[in-house]
């Protein structure tokens, strides 16, 4: 779970659904329920300085536990979450995002090969959505690849992945396109000893997160992305993909 804080002086946190979906939600508290029907709660309003206090302890088992958390060793927790339907403020069962999504082939590129079927772009898209898109996913080659990262971003190479977002707005709805270069997430996947389809939910899912306006200039803003999309992969039940970078940092 990752939190930023808001200009309230709340947090924001990004909240998981029983199928993998992220959304974001605004909190100033987070109550933990235990087992034995006393729960916590934590101030999250200093979350961003790194601090988090205890505001009360509650012995009231009427609601619903949000999260449980059980002692399994002398240093070591279990979190388990468990959480309604996510509804409206009326009640209502909210509605998941609506896609439109097109799939497009470059030149040589077949629908073969280890390509993702449709099914598994749209499950991997609709994870990783915040509001209601329309997405166009294009398969290329090295050569429209590295045509399309020279003349948008001024780089003469071909990259795994493309994103072009179209919103002009934070309001406006999710437009864009993300474009694969299917060599090089091949070459990727190989060197970097991933399952080729799990390497290709990663990409799909860093792509619809850009198109939404997340970006990775800074520290903080690359932190923010790779917690959502390591939570949301394994959600979807693919390893954490970035285990090897954190790895490496921690050597």
């Amino acid at each position: 779970m990752k939190s930023q804080k808001s200009q309230s002086s709340g947090v924001s946190l990004t909240l998981f659904d029983g199928e993998g979906r992220a959304r974001k939600s605004a909190a100033h508290a987070l109550r933990v329920q235990l087992p034995d029907g006393r729960s916590l709660t934590l101030d999250l309003t200093q979350a961003a300085d790194g601090v988090v206090a205890l505001l009360a302890e509650h012995t009231d088992t009427n609601q619903q536990a949000g999260l449980l958390v059980r002692p399994d060793n002398h240093d070591a927790l279990s979190v388990a979450v468990t959480a309604a339907p996510l509804t409206t403020t009326t009640g209502t069962p909210a509605t998941p995002p609506a896609l439109e999504l097109e799939v497009q082939h470059g030149d040589g590129i077949g629908k073969g090969n280890g390509l993702p079927a449709r099914r598994k772009l749209e499950t991997w898209v609709k994870s990783a959505l915040y509001a209601d898109a329309a997405l166009t996913i294009r398969f290329v080659g090295e050569k429209e690849g590295r045509t399309l990262n020279r003349t948008y971003r001024g780089k003469d190479y071909a990259t795994n992945v493309l994103t072009f977002a179209y919103a002009e707005r934070e309001e406006d709805p999710v437009t864009g396109d993300i474009v694969l270069c299917c060599p090089v997430v091949e070459a990727e996947a190989r060197e970097q000893r991933k399952p080729l389809e799990a390497h290709y939910a990663h990409l799909v899912v860093h792509g619809v997160l850009h198109a939404q306006g997340y970006e990775h200039e800074d520290d903080a803003e690359a932190e923010e992305m790779e917690a959502i999309e390591t939570e949301t992969l394994q959600a979807l039940g693919y390893a954490d993909p970035y285990r090897a970078e954190k790895a490496d940092r921690a050597a």
